[in-house]
Protein backbone atom coordinates (compact mmCIF):
# COMPACT_ATOMS: atom_id res chain seq x y z
CA UNK A 1 0.00 0.00 0.00
CA UNK A 2 1.61 3.23 -0.96
CA UNK A 3 1.52 6.64 0.91
CA UNK A 4 0.68 10.01 -1.00
CA UNK A 5 1.68 13.12 0.51
CA UNK A 6 0.43 16.26 -0.88
CA UNK A 7 2.79 19.57 -1.17
CA UNK A 8 1.33 21.27 2.09
CA UNK A 9 2.34 18.18 3.84
CA UNK A 10 5.89 17.85 2.60
CA UNK A 11 6.48 21.23 3.31
CA UNK A 12 5.28 20.74 6.93
CA UNK A 13 7.62 17.14 6.97
CA UNK A 14 10.52 19.23 5.66
CA UNK A 15 10.77 22.38 8.12
CA UNK A 16 9.63 19.82 11.05
CA UNK A 17 13.17 18.43 9.38
CA UNK A 18 15.10 21.67 9.26
CA UNK A 19 14.31 22.50 12.82
CA UNK A 20 14.68 19.48 14.66
CA UNK A 21 18.47 19.26 12.52
CA UNK A 22 19.37 22.51 13.93
CA UNK A 23 18.60 21.67 17.04
CA UNK A 24 20.84 18.32 16.91
CA UNK A 25 23.40 19.96 15.67
CA UNK A 26 23.48 22.67 18.62
CA UNK A 27 23.31 20.02 21.44
CA UNK A 28 26.22 18.08 19.61
CA UNK A 29 28.43 21.17 18.71
CA UNK A 30 27.57 21.83 15.26
CA UNK A 31 26.25 25.34 15.30
CA UNK A 32 24.74 26.72 12.42
CA UNK A 33 24.19 31.14 13.10
CA UNK A 34 22.58 34.03 11.06
CA UNK A 35 23.70 37.03 12.37
CA UNK A 36 22.11 40.34 11.02
CA UNK A 37 22.76 44.10 11.93
CA UNK A 38 20.89 47.40 11.09
CA UNK A 39 21.02 50.77 12.28
CA UNK A 40 16.66 51.62 11.63
CA UNK A 41 17.41 55.39 12.03
CA UNK A 42 14.27 55.11 14.58
CA UNK A 43 12.48 51.80 14.51
CA UNK A 44 9.17 53.29 15.20
CA UNK A 45 9.36 54.77 11.80
CA UNK A 46 10.75 51.63 10.27
CA UNK A 47 8.12 49.73 11.55
CA UNK A 48 5.73 51.73 9.00
CA UNK A 49 8.33 50.95 6.47
CA UNK A 50 8.78 47.45 6.00
CA UNK A 51 10.82 46.36 8.86
CA UNK A 52 8.83 43.10 9.37
CA UNK A 53 8.59 42.11 6.27
CA UNK A 54 12.30 42.30 6.34
CA UNK A 55 12.60 40.94 9.53
CA UNK A 56 10.87 37.60 8.37
CA UNK A 57 12.74 37.16 5.10
CA UNK A 58 16.10 37.44 6.29
CA UNK A 59 15.64 35.13 8.69
CA UNK A 60 18.26 35.73 11.20
CA UNK A 61 19.30 34.01 14.40
CA UNK A 62 20.25 36.84 15.82
CA UNK A 63 19.27 40.45 14.80
CA UNK A 64 21.09 43.50 16.37
CA UNK A 65 19.64 47.12 16.03
CA UNK A 66 21.26 50.81 16.11
CA UNK A 67 19.12 53.79 16.64
CA UNK A 68 16.51 52.23 17.60
CA UNK A 69 14.66 56.03 18.84
CA UNK A 70 12.46 54.20 21.81
CA UNK A 71 12.11 51.94 24.93
CA UNK A 72 11.28 48.51 24.82
CA UNK A 73 7.10 48.24 24.69
CA UNK A 74 6.69 51.64 22.58
CA UNK A 75 5.59 49.63 19.34
CA UNK A 76 4.23 46.40 18.50
CA UNK A 77 6.69 44.03 16.88
CA UNK A 78 6.24 40.47 16.11
CA UNK A 79 8.97 38.71 18.20
CA UNK A 80 7.47 35.47 18.47
CA UNK A 81 10.36 33.09 19.14
CA UNK A 82 13.00 35.80 19.93
CA UNK A 83 14.58 36.98 23.17
CA UNK A 84 14.88 40.74 23.10
CA UNK A 85 17.36 42.70 25.15
CA UNK A 86 17.38 47.01 24.66
CA UNK A 87 19.43 49.32 25.91
CA UNK A 88 17.64 52.98 25.52
CA UNK A 89 19.42 56.32 26.03
CA UNK A 90 18.57 58.85 29.06
CA UNK A 91 17.41 61.02 26.31
CA UNK A 92 13.94 60.39 24.77
CA UNK A 93 13.85 59.18 21.31
CA UNK A 94 17.29 59.66 20.88
CA UNK A 95 20.12 56.74 19.84
CA UNK A 96 19.46 53.62 21.26
CA UNK A 97 20.18 49.92 20.81
CA UNK A 98 18.58 46.15 20.66
CA UNK A 99 19.01 42.88 20.15
CA UNK A 100 16.56 39.54 19.47
CA UNK A 101 17.71 36.03 19.88
CA UNK A 102 16.30 33.27 18.97
CA UNK A 103 19.24 31.76 20.91
CA UNK A 104 19.05 33.03 24.50
CA UNK A 105 22.45 34.39 25.33
CA UNK A 106 24.41 32.88 28.84
CA UNK A 107 24.83 36.37 29.99
CA UNK A 108 23.85 40.09 28.72
CA UNK A 109 25.22 43.38 30.10
CA UNK A 110 24.42 46.77 29.16
CA UNK A 111 27.49 49.56 28.02
CA UNK A 112 31.09 49.45 28.68
CA UNK A 113 30.76 50.54 32.61
CA UNK A 114 32.16 54.20 32.07
CA UNK A 115 29.60 56.80 33.00
CA UNK A 116 30.71 58.82 29.89
CA UNK A 117 29.92 56.82 27.34
CA UNK A 118 27.20 54.71 29.10
CA UNK A 119 23.91 57.28 28.76
CA UNK A 120 23.29 56.93 25.33
CA UNK A 121 22.31 53.10 25.25
CA UNK A 122 25.03 52.35 22.88
CA UNK A 123 26.43 48.87 23.48
CA UNK A 124 24.28 45.47 24.37
CA UNK A 125 26.75 42.97 24.92
CA UNK A 126 25.56 39.13 24.56
CA UNK A 127 27.74 35.94 25.59
CA UNK A 128 27.13 32.74 23.92
CA UNK A 129 28.97 29.25 24.08
CA UNK A 130 31.14 30.31 21.72
CA UNK A 131 32.02 34.22 21.84
CA UNK A 132 30.10 37.49 22.95
CA UNK A 133 28.39 39.30 20.53
CA UNK A 134 29.11 43.23 21.29
CA UNK A 135 26.33 45.09 19.09
CA UNK A 136 27.22 48.93 19.41
CA UNK A 137 26.07 52.36 17.61
CA UNK A 138 29.44 54.53 17.61
CA UNK A 139 28.98 58.30 18.42
CA UNK A 140 28.64 60.26 15.24
CA UNK A 141 31.44 63.20 15.08
CA UNK A 142 28.82 65.51 14.16
CA UNK A 143 28.86 68.57 11.54
CA UNK A 144 32.17 70.44 11.85
CA UNK A 145 33.58 67.61 13.95
CA UNK A 146 31.60 69.06 16.95
CA UNK A 147 31.82 65.78 19.11
CA UNK A 148 35.67 64.42 17.88
CA UNK A 149 37.59 64.85 20.73
CA UNK A 150 34.61 62.83 22.22
CA UNK A 151 34.80 60.43 19.59
CA UNK A 152 38.63 60.16 20.23
CA UNK A 153 38.04 59.16 23.97
CA UNK A 154 35.44 56.76 22.80
CA UNK A 155 37.28 54.47 20.08
CA UNK A 156 40.12 54.25 22.87
CA UNK A 157 37.84 52.92 25.66
CA UNK A 158 35.76 51.01 22.87
CA UNK A 159 38.98 49.00 22.16
CA UNK A 160 40.19 48.27 25.33
CA UNK A 161 36.94 47.01 26.32
CA UNK A 162 36.44 44.80 23.49
CA UNK A 163 40.61 43.54 23.61
CA UNK A 164 39.31 42.69 27.82
CA UNK A 165 36.49 40.67 26.32
CA UNK A 166 38.45 39.15 23.56
CA UNK A 167 40.94 37.79 26.44
CA UNK A 168 38.10 36.13 27.58
CA UNK A 169 36.73 34.31 24.48
CA UNK A 170 36.56 35.27 21.06
CA UNK A 171 34.94 38.97 20.37
CA UNK A 172 32.25 39.52 17.25
CA UNK A 173 31.59 43.84 16.98
CA UNK A 174 28.21 44.49 15.10
CA UNK A 175 26.73 47.77 14.28
CA UNK A 176 27.22 51.04 12.74
CA UNK A 177 30.49 52.34 13.78
CA UNK A 178 30.20 55.45 12.06
CA UNK A 179 33.22 55.28 9.73
CA UNK A 180 34.33 54.37 6.06
CA UNK A 181 37.90 52.88 7.01
CA UNK A 182 39.11 53.10 3.37
CA UNK A 183 38.98 54.47 0.28
CA UNK A 184 37.09 51.94 -1.25
CA UNK A 185 34.77 52.02 1.80
CA UNK A 186 33.21 55.38 0.24
CA UNK A 187 32.03 56.94 -2.74
CA UNK A 188 33.93 60.15 -2.94
CA UNK A 189 36.71 60.04 -0.71
CA UNK A 190 38.31 63.10 -1.57
CA UNK A 191 35.47 65.54 -0.88
CA UNK A 192 34.65 63.79 2.63
CA UNK A 193 38.25 63.81 3.97
CA UNK A 194 37.15 66.55 6.12
CA UNK A 195 33.96 65.34 7.11
CA UNK A 196 32.85 63.49 10.43
CA UNK A 197 32.52 59.56 9.04
CA UNK A 198 35.67 60.08 6.70
CA UNK A 199 38.34 62.36 8.85
CA UNK A 200 41.83 60.45 9.38
CA UNK A 201 41.80 60.04 13.03
CA UNK A 202 38.66 58.07 12.89
CA UNK A 203 40.31 56.05 10.13
CA UNK A 204 43.57 55.54 11.93
CA UNK A 205 41.41 54.57 15.48
CA UNK A 206 39.49 51.99 13.35
CA UNK A 207 42.82 50.80 12.35
CA UNK A 208 44.12 50.28 15.66
CA UNK A 209 40.89 48.63 16.67
CA UNK A 210 41.70 46.27 13.82
CA UNK A 211 45.34 46.01 14.79
CA UNK A 212 44.42 44.76 18.29
CA UNK A 213 43.35 41.32 16.93
CA UNK A 214 40.21 42.01 14.81
CA UNK A 215 39.30 41.55 11.35
CA UNK A 216 36.37 43.45 9.22
CA UNK A 217 34.81 40.46 7.80
CA UNK A 218 32.98 41.73 4.93
CA UNK A 219 36.56 43.57 3.62
CA UNK A 220 38.40 40.40 4.99
CA UNK A 221 35.74 38.43 2.28
CA UNK A 222 35.86 41.10 -0.41
CA UNK A 223 39.10 43.04 -0.32
CA UNK A 224 38.39 44.42 -3.80
CA UNK A 225 34.60 44.74 -4.07
CA UNK A 226 34.20 48.42 -5.28
CA UNK A 227 30.55 49.87 -4.31
CA UNK A 228 29.50 48.27 -1.36
CA UNK A 229 27.63 50.49 0.83
CA UNK A 230 25.41 50.22 4.10
CA UNK A 231 24.63 54.00 4.28
CA UNK A 232 23.35 57.03 2.18
CA UNK A 233 22.46 60.20 2.54
CA UNK A 234 18.24 61.12 2.61
CA UNK A 235 19.34 63.70 -0.32
CA UNK A 236 16.41 62.33 -3.48
CA UNK A 237 18.76 60.36 -6.05
CA UNK A 238 21.43 59.45 -4.00
CA UNK A 239 20.77 55.98 -2.97
CA UNK A 240 19.63 55.21 -6.72
CA UNK A 241 22.88 56.34 -7.53
CA UNK A 242 24.68 54.18 -5.05
CA UNK A 243 26.48 57.32 -3.81
CA UNK A 244 27.18 55.67 -0.07
CA UNK A 245 29.97 55.04 2.79
CA UNK A 246 30.21 51.72 4.19
CA UNK A 247 29.75 52.46 7.93
CA UNK A 248 28.00 48.81 8.96
CA UNK A 249 30.26 46.27 10.27
CA UNK A 250 31.08 42.73 11.53
CA UNK A 251 34.36 42.57 12.81
CA UNK A 252 35.61 40.06 15.34
CA UNK A 253 38.70 37.95 16.70
CA UNK A 254 41.31 37.38 14.29
CA UNK A 255 40.65 33.64 15.17
CA UNK A 256 36.95 33.71 14.78
CA UNK A 257 37.92 33.45 11.04
CA UNK A 258 37.72 30.22 10.32
CA UNK A 259 33.92 29.94 11.41
CA UNK A 260 32.85 32.97 8.89
CA UNK A 261 31.01 30.83 5.91
CA UNK A 262 29.72 34.47 4.41
CA UNK A 263 29.57 38.35 4.59
CA UNK A 264 26.67 39.62 3.31
CA UNK A 265 25.10 43.88 2.63
CA UNK A 266 21.47 43.68 2.14
CA UNK A 267 21.46 46.71 -0.39
CA UNK A 268 18.30 45.78 -1.73
CA UNK A 269 16.33 46.32 1.90
CA UNK A 270 14.82 49.90 2.49
CA UNK A 271 13.36 51.50 5.24
CA UNK A 272 16.11 53.52 6.85
CA UNK A 273 18.69 55.40 5.38
CA UNK A 274 21.16 52.56 6.29
CA UNK A 275 20.95 48.60 4.65
CA UNK A 276 21.05 45.66 6.93
CA UNK A 277 24.32 43.67 6.96
CA UNK A 278 24.48 39.98 7.82
CA UNK A 279 27.48 37.02 9.06
CA UNK A 280 27.11 33.77 8.28
CA UNK A 281 29.14 31.71 11.22
CA UNK A 282 29.05 27.94 11.78
CA UNK A 283 31.85 25.83 14.10
CA UNK A 284 31.89 21.97 14.80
Amino acid sequence: MSTRWNLREIEICYWLCYYKSKEINQKIGALHMKLVSWNVNGLRACLKKGFSDAFAQIDADVFCLQETKMEQGQAEIDLEGFHEYWNSADKKGYSGTAVFSRIEPLSVSYGMDIDEHDREGRIIRLEFENFFLVNVYTPNSQRELARLDYRMRWEDDFREYVRGLDGIKPTLICGDLNVAHQEIDIKNAKSNTRNAGFTQEERDKMTALLGAGFTDFYRDRYPDKHDAYTWWSLMPGVRERNVGWRIDYFIGSDRLRENVSDAIIYADVYGSDHCPVGLVMSWG
